[in-house]
């Protein structure tokens, strides 16, 4: 496009001095006769109807080939009244070139070769083949600079066109791969926090409300750790709404959160509705970046989550494992197991939400299952121990 631009500009200059020249060679070659007099007024009128084409060429459309014969006109007359101006035709050339399709480009060559030869046999007073042959390579040879280099200037724009469209399409895929990604982010989070809430006081609700004949005070405790989960459900929504670190993770280390998971998990299961969850720590704590953190624990909440809703365990246990270069969760119970990790309909998001958490941290999951004799769940992240970390700690 720029160099579009400049060509156009440099032939614009290139008619007003060869106008300028024709008319100072006038001139000096004939006093101010009427007929040079009427030359030079005929030449200023077709400066200024050329410079009105340029000034006006964005509004012009259409009209453009109606100024284009305007001036055309004009310059025929001008030739007629003085032959020096024959070669203003190499603009019109290009001009030409700009505004006509190629038949009609080729009938407007011909006619302004076919002037500029009358006009040199005018200035010439004999018949020569050079001045018949000069016009027509000079015509032939602005042609097909002008024609290669604008078809040039169009293959250009061409690829400039597909690389703005190209980038305008990577930028839409990027926006809904990144749509897609925040998608399966909230379906992670409300999976592992709302919706595990949700499920905790169903299960308690529904327990205190076959308890409530038969135990009252059971039943109002029911519904008391139901109140304390949805008012933990509350915060972890408030916190999700935020965009912030898991609750637990807030107010203390992995373990302590992990800890108080186990606990609240047998709390919200009830004593006689699901499985005594207890949780271990092997190997000292060191510190784990945040996004490593929040993913384990949210590993853990899935998988008692599936403990919880399909195992049917007695027990199940949780255990962090701080070693040299990774950081290990396991979560094991004694429930019924599986042969096929084939989920049923409606489930099956927990291990898949699971992997995608644990593949951002660059972490992965082993799941092993034996029918009747319980289920495995077990995630690794690799990790940095701090230098010095344990040194500092002996002393």
């Amino acid at each position: 496009m720029r160099e579009r631009v400049w060509l156009n500009w440099a032939m614009h200059a290139g008619f007003y001095l060869l106008l300028l020249a024709s008319a100072l060679r006038l001139v000096s070659r004939h006093d101010l006769v009427p007929r040079t007099v009427a030359a030079l007024a005929v030449a200023g009128l077709l400066a200024l109807a050329y410079a009105a084409g340029i000034a006006l060429w964005s509004r012009l459309g259409l009209r453009r080939l109606v100024w284009l014969g305007g001036v055309s006109a004009v310059w025929l007359a001008l030739v007629v009244l003085a032959p020096s101006f024959s070669w203003c035709a190499v603009p019109l050339l290009f001009v030409c070139l700009r505004l006509l399709n190629a038949r009609g480009f080729a009938v407007a060559a011909a006619a302004l070769t076919l002037v500029v030869i009358a006009a040199q046999l005018e200035i010439a007073r004999e018949v020569d083949v050079s001045l018949i042959l000069a016009p027509i390579g000079v015509a032939t040879m602005t042609a097909v600079v002008f024609w290669e280099l604008q078809r040039e200037s169009s293959a250009r724009q061409l690829l400039i066109d597909d690389l703005v469209r190209t980038r305008g399409t990577l930028a839409g895929s990027r926006h809904r791969t990144g749509v897609l990604e925040e998608r399966e982010r909230l379906a992670r989070e409300i999976h592992d926090t709302l919706a595990q809430g949700l499920t905790s006081m169903g299960i308690l609700l529904q327990a205190a409300d076959r308890m409530w004949a038969s135990d009252p005070e059971l039943a109002r405790a029911h519904v008391r750790r139901a109140a304390a989960a949805a008012a933990e459900n509350l915060d972890e929504a408030r916190r999700f709404v935020r965009d912030l670190q898991p609750p637990g993770l807030v107010d203390g280390s992995l373990p302590e959160a992990l800890a108080r998971l186990c606990a609240h998990s047998a709390d919200a299961s009830g004593p006689d509705s699901g499985p005594l969850v207890r949780f271990r720590q092997e190997g000292e704590a060191y510190p784990l970046a945040p996004d490593v953190q929040a993913a384990l624990l949210r590993v853990a909440q899935g998988a008692l989550a599936n403990v919880r809703d399909h195992a049917g365990a007695r027990a199940a246990t949780v255990t962090l494992s701080y070693l040299d270069g990774e950081v290990t969760l396991d979560v094991f119970d004694d429930g019924a197991g599986f042969a096929e990790p084939a989920p049923a309909p409606g489930r099956g998001f927990g291990l898949r939400a699971m992997r995608a958490r644990l593949a951002e941290v660059d972490g992965t999951l082993a799941v092993e299952s034996v029918p009747g004799e319980g289920t495995a769940v077990a995630a690794r992240v690799a990790t940095a121990v701090p230098a010095g970390w344990g040194r500092e700690e002996a002393r």
